[in-house]
């Protein structure tokens, strides 16, 4: 992919999400969304992000156990529930948006424990950052960065989890080896996101608000497979989950995403050796 395209995605992306950090709905001229995805029709203004987590598997507990403003229905899963966190782990969590995740998370990994939230939009960060505050949370640290290029030094993390993010990157490759360079020997990915399970219609690929809902930059398994694999990741599991067909038809109704997409649980170890 070519440095313009991949620069306008980028600004596509940067651009969606700073309007919801800013507003928690885009403006007049920008394209409406359900559960941070593309929504061309007005389709999601009476879903509340409480509903659309507990959609994508979140207990009331969790949702509970997290701050308000952190949880903005962002995603297409709960990492939580295969990233299996114990006390005292260090985690990253990459896109972290105002939080949820990593709230969650710093709750399982306890006071010595550690989580870190990574972020390319300023506003998320600013969010996230305030919600910290608000709350007490002691063992977070959020940071201004591209999951491409992570602001994490070399093997000091022992479990990678984001929720939706990696399709929105242009270079998924990079993504996975700058998580393979965090990770500890031994650690392991926990992450869920959309895949491609059907080839989309060219102008569907091409449209940007489509790739910044999560939609047309998803890849293929064998090709995710593939980046993990390069990137030096092993016992690589990619598991599909169909039902999430039926909240993934709601993100654009007239575009019948949930013929080429699904939420899926991606799995990987580094090895350690």
């Amino acid at each position: 992919m070519n440095t313009e395209r991949n620069n306008k995605i980028k600004s596509a992306v940067l651009d969606k999400y700073r309007a919801v950090a800013r507003k928690g709905e885009p403006s007049e001229h920008e394209t409406l969304y359900v559960s941070g995805c593309c929504c061309e029709s007005c389709c999601g203004g009476d879903i509340s992000p409480q509903e659309i987590s507990s959609a994508l598997g979140y207990s009331p507990e969790e949702l509970a156990a997290a701050p308000e403003d952190a949880n903005m229905g962002l995603g297409c899963g709960n990492p939580q529930a295969i990233a299996a966190l114990q006390p005292g782990e260090t985690v990253l969590d990459l896109g972290c948006g105002g939080g949820l995740d990593s709230f969650l998370a710093a709750r399982q990994v306890g006071p010595e424990g550690l989580v870190i939230g990574v972020d390319m939009t300023p506003e998320m960060i600013a969010r996230a950052r305030q919600n910290a505050d608000k709350s007490g949370f002691k063992n977070i640290s959020f940071r201004l960065g591209e999951i491409e290029n992570l602001p994490v030094a070399d093997a000091i993390v022992d479990v990678v989890i984001s929720n939706c993010v990696i399709n929105l990157s242009s270079d998924k490759l990079a993504v996975y080896k700058e998580a393979y360079r965090v990770l500890k020997p031994g650690g392991r990915l926990a992450i869920s996101d959309v895949v491609a399970t059907a080839p989309m219609p060219e102008e569907m690929k091409k449209n940007l608000q489509l790739w910044a809902g999560c939609a047309s930059g998803a890849s293929f398994i064998k090709d995710l497979e593939e980046y993990l694999s390069e990137a030096g990741f092993d016992r690589i599991l990619i598991n599909l989950d169909e039902e999430s067909r039926e909240f993934i038809r709601q993100w654009a109704p007239d575009r019948q995403l949930e013929e080429y997409i699904v939420s899926a649980r991606i799995e990987a170890i580094k090895p350690e050796n």
